[in-house]
């Protein structure tokens, strides 16, 4: 079965309870080595729902898995690598710090024939199995206009809009603004606040960028918080300012937190990838690889628009791909 044709029928599968641990997890039954789980940093909903993806197909085929945070530190995530290649694992699935620091492990995981895939971020060069990334340009752009409808509808194109972004150093990042600020232009909304890059990707983070914002530009109408938790911070902050109804948010990716934002219509619109999904597609295009089978080099997962207006019909298909079963 190629790897497309798995995505599909994993996507219409009903998920199996599974469990996580940071650290060393190697079941009784595994019997073919480790897969590791490189990620930027588990603080993130997104990726904690991404490595239950990885782990579950990981553990059904057999194999033990293991989780390795690089706390958002190309230093770890480097010396995580050196560990679990020094341990001589099956293979290893990667979501970068950043697009720049991908090539080293890539190198390392080459050189001591251990396979690697790729799951969301990038990479800047280096050989691997397969990119398991989200049409990010194409998510972010209908992001934007879901938020430039709104706006539009409140008659607010003359405001300006503002931008907490992802590292402008990761592909998927880049792709993200591009596509929010096409869909603002197609819709003829011009006015800009300017853009704030995350370092620590914390809710208070970009709760102190959107008040600078919210300072700096009195006529601000609309933020694009490129990613899920940090959204949450500038919703408070529009809150503290006591700008409530005045300025609207859309965001990306998804946590459960969201779901009665979007019911109350405080939260516009998320474009929100399907981390569990892409988990799993990641995991199971490392075994096809492992047992022999040809892998697509890219395989694209889809990003799913969630609003105000159609979050109720969207909840059964979102609970499994975005939430990993997570939603109470």
């Amino acid at each position: 079965m190629t790897t497309r044709r798995r995505l599909l029928a994993m996507a219409a599968t009903a998920a199996t309870t599974i469990g996580f641990v940071v650290g060393g997890i190697v079941p009784a039954q595994a019997q073919s080595g480790d897969i590791v789980y490189l990620t930027p940093g588990l603080d993130l909903p997104f990726w904690r729902y991404l490595s239950k993806g990885v782990e579950s197909v990981a553990t059904e085929n057999g194999y033990g898995y293991q989780v390795l945070d690089s706390a958002n530190s190309a230093q770890t995530q480097l010396q995580n690598a050196k560990d679990a290649i020094a341990r001589g694992v099956a293979g290893i699935v990667l979501s970068p710090t950043d697009s720049s620091t991908a090539p080293s492990v890539l190198q390392l995981a080459e050189q001591a024939s251990i396979p690697a895939v790729i799951a969301d971020i990038g990479t800047n060069s280096g050989n691997y199995v397969s990119f398991i990334i989200s049409d990010n340009y194409e998510g972010a752009h209908g992001t934007g206009e879901a938020l430039a409808a709104a706006m539009t509808e409140k008659g607010w194109e003359a405001g300006k809009v503002g931008i907490v972004s992802i590292s402008q150093a990761r592909l998927n990042g880049q792709a993200r603004t591009k596509g929010f600020k096409d869909a603002m232009n197609e819709a003829g909304i011009t006015g800009d606040a300017g853009l704030q890059q995350m370092q620590t990707y914390t809710a208070d983070e970009t709760f102190r960028f959107t008040q600078d914002m919210l300072t700096a530009n009195p006529d601000l109408r609309g933020l694009f918080i490129q990613t899920d938790q940090p959204a949450i911070g500038a919703l408070r902050a529009i809150r503290a300012a006591r700008r409530d109804g005045e300025v609207l948010v859309a965001a990306f990716d998804g946590i459960p937190e969201f779901v009665p934002l979007l019911q109350s219509g405080e939260l516009v619109a998320s474009g929100m990838q399907q981390p569990f999904l892409m988990g799993e597609t990641s995991g199971q295009a490392l075994i096809d690889h492992l047992t022999g089978e040809e892998v697509e080099k890219e395989i694209l997962v889809p990003i799913v628009i969630v609003t105000s207006s159609n979050i109720e019909e969207m909840l059964p298909t979102i609970e499994r791909t975005v939430f990993a079963n997570e939603l109470e």
